[in-house]
């Protein structure tokens, strides 16, 4: 049970860096995943996907106490998930502007005779096809399709936060084995020795007292 303890540092420390190993080998692994996924799409961000740019054209659209982005991703291949987040923010602003600052949950689901984004939920006061359906609105389709491809970006810059934490919980546990072992290890010499100096005391003969 002695040598159990003993070298129970040692067998805790190789554990820990096995266990460090395999997480940093799963984050590098999920985050590949994830960029490969990205490039496969060959999304390339617009012109106007810059802070300056993106400003002017809310500008012009009326658009008011809306954040606007600070990163730029205009001409670039978006291939990680910062640059995902990034492309999905400006989407946003581009949906705005399709809309006239409104949102999904602001617009009705048929288009109006006079085009306004609002539109209606009105079956009476839709804007009829030719067979007399109500027409969609397709400012409020729009925003469906920018949902669902924002927040396929957005998950995707989730993913890779996810695969760097993993790396760094990885790499906290490859140092956090190393440590048990050193640690075990200088508390082995340290014994020994001890017991080294104790064993040679005890072999030196013991002088005679004299009065």
């Amino acid at each position: 049970m002695r040598k159990f303890f003993e070298f129970g540092g040692f067998v805790a420390g190789a554990l820990l860096v096995i266990f460090g190993v395999a997480v940093i080998a799963l984050g590098l692994s999920g985050r590949s995943t994830v960029q490969s996924n990205l490039s496969q799409e060959k999304i390339v961000g617009s012109p106007d996907m810059t802070p300056a740019l993106i400003a002017v054209a809310a500008s012009q659209a009326g658009l008011t106490n809306v954040k606007l982005p600070s990163c730029s991703v205009a001409d670039k291949s978006i291939d990680t998930g910062s640059e995902a987040r990034c492309f999905a923010s400006y989407m946003r602003i581009h949906a705005l502007e399709s809309s006239g600052g409104l949102t999904y949950a602001e617009m009705g689901r048929f288009a109006v005779a006079d085009g306004s984004p609002a539109g209606t939920s009105d079956t009476a006061l839709a804007l009829k096809d030719a067979d007399g359906n109500p027409v969609s609105n397709g400012a409020r389709n729009t925003w469906v399709t920018e949902t669902a491809l924002s927040t396929a970006l957005n998950m995707g810059y989730m993913a890779e936060q996810l695969s760097l934490f993993s790396i760094v919980i990885g790499i906290a546990l490859l140092l956090s084995g190393i440590g048990f072992v050193v640690l075990d290890w200088v508390a082995l010499h340290r014994r020994r020795e001890a017991a080294e100096k104790q064993a040679v005391a005890e072999r030196q003969p013991v002088k005679p007292v004299t009065a």
